[in-house]
């Protein structure tokens, strides 16, 4: 079938199918797209919207609800950096994050290892190394508070065993931010274990074989072939680990709520407790110090990432 334009010679009606094809594709790949379009502008792009919105304006609970907020500008950011208590915040964030993902890499990073070797039972114990990961965070946290109690815990009763007095892990500020980074540590083991894991499983045997065979030992093995290869995962594992631990809150609010004092405070811990931990919500701090928390992991993951790809490239 052909059909005829004006001035000009007959088309076959087939020679415009491509293009009616071409366009109901894009239209598909459209409506696919939309749903998490949709997905993103509400549950980010809205909210850091609003996370801004709140950080630039006074908001009380009745201008939260009602409006009319007065706006200033960055006062917020400027009270909070100049806060008596932004510099211990600051370093406590810091510390906490650092040593905990550093721990757990180098932990999690041990077991996997471990694991790789195939023996009897390490399915099963593979499986009870999970079990932290699987608790819910406030069992975790009150397990915790429970084994450190000073009183009657199970940590100060095995030091007293051994002739070593009491020790106030949750209310003295000298052991309170250790506390809480030692239970972290405990609770992001199974994460980095798991994924660590799966990246020994793609490393192929044959190079394990072939270094042994030119007489490297296990140790320079793990530091020639083990280590190299698992870089990519490494990287996944510590920028997930760095993320989520700058956010950290449920487990250091059940131990200590941030105490004694400002302790082991973090500014995620300090941001919750203005927004929810008292009595008089103060919303507009809370989400100073959000905003402030996600330049952090931005700036960090930024330059992570390039510190990588530097590598790559060398």
């Amino acid at each position: 079938m052909e059909t005829t334009t004006p001035g000009g010679p007959a088309k076959p009606a087939a020679a415009r199918r491509p293009r009616v094809r071409g366009r109901s594709t894009q239209w598909a790949a459209f409506a696919f797209l939309l749903p998490l379009v949709a997905y993103l502008l509400a549950f980010y792009a809205y909210p850091l919207y609003r996370n801004v919105d709140l950080s630039l304006h006074e908001y009380t609970v009745r201008s939260f609800v009602q409006g009319g907020a007065e706006f200033t500008g960055l006062a917020n950011y400027r009270d909070v950096v100049g806060a008596n208590a932004f510099g211990t915040a600051l370093r406590n964030t810091l510390v906490f994050t650092f040593v905990s993902i550093a721990a757990q890499y180098a932990v999690g990073l041990a077991l996997a290892v471990f694991f790789r070797a195939n023996f009897p039972l390490s399915g099963l114990l593979r499986g009870m190394f999970l079990i932290p990961w699987l608790l819910p965070l406030i069992v975790s946290g009150s397990t915790w508070a429970w084994m450190l109690n000073s009183d009657n815990g199970i940590v100060n009763a095995a030091l007293e065993a051994f002739g070593i007095g009491q020790v106030n892990w949750l209310t003295d500020p000298g052991w309170a931010l250790t506390s809480v980074i030692v239970a972290n540590i405990w609770l992001g083991i199974p994460f980095n274990l798991v994924i660590l894991y799966s990246g020994l499983q793609n490393i192929p045997d044959e190079l394990y074989e072939a270094a042994a065979l030119d007489g490297a030992n296990a140790w320079q093995q793990f530091w020639r072939i083990t280590l190299p290869m698992l870089r990519p995962v490494s990287a996944i594992t510590l920028l997930l680990g760095l993320v989520y631990t700058l956010k950290v809150v449920d487990i250091i609010w059940i131990m200590t709520t941030g105490g004694p004092g400002t302790s082991s405070t973090t500014l995620a811990v300090w941001s919750y407790r203005e927004a929810f931990g008292t009595g008089l919500p103060d919303f507009s701090p809370a989400a100073t110090l959000g905003n402030l928390l996600i330049l952090m992991a931005l700036a960090f993951g930024l330059l992570y990432l390039r510190l990588q790809r530097r590598q790559e490239w060398s």
